[in-house]
């Protein structure tokens, strides 16, 4: 009898931790993207992006580039999206450098009341640098958006050479 309660009470602290790992995984597993909110600057925007970028497939596969589309201008979406175009979109050759990129810098380049420009430079996989201008803009029409800063417009790379 007592060896049936000492495999009980085995078999039920094995079940609670099961349980618990499982339930902490399932909590991880759903790690809630950024969303664009009033209280985010323009500069953090691209910051949140790059991020995200960088790291594209934590906490899952393409997380960074969903990341990336909840701070794309609802124009910019009209015309990348949706997003699973908009996902082979950045993993086409043109954008591509960006996904799982190295390390990056950002400059601000100019700034209005309603638009920030930068200057971003991103080391590649490839070990190779690359330029993009990408502008964020104050969002005004009406809804949950209104007053969030958005991606308006990320040029095409500029090959500038290599690392090594």
């Amino acid at each position: 009898m007592k060896k049936f309660v000492k495999f009980s009470l085995v078999g039920i602290t094995y079940l609670i931790v099961i349980f618990f790992l499982a339930i902490m995984f399932i909590v991880t597993a759903k790690a809630e993207l950024i969303k664009p909110s009033i209280e985010i600057e323009p500069d953090q925007v691209i910051k949140i992006q790059l991020n995200g970028l960088k790291n594209n497939d934590q906490p899952n596969s393409d997380y960074g580039i969903k990341q990336t589309w909840e701070f794309a201008h609802p124009l910019n979406k009209k015309s990348t999206g949706p997003l699973p175009r908009f996902i082979d979109l950045l993993k086409s050759e043109s954008y591509k450098m960006l996904i799982n990129h190295l390390d990056s810098e950002i400059i601000e380049v100019f700034k209005s009341s309603n638009q920030y420009g930068f200057e971003i430079t991103i080391l590649g996989n490839d070990k190779k640098y690359y330029k993009f201008q990408w502008v964020v803009e104050k969002y005004y029409d009406e809804g949950p958006l209104k007053n969030c800063w958005l991606t308006t417009l990320v040029s095409n790379p500029v090959l500038l050479g290599s690392s090594i």
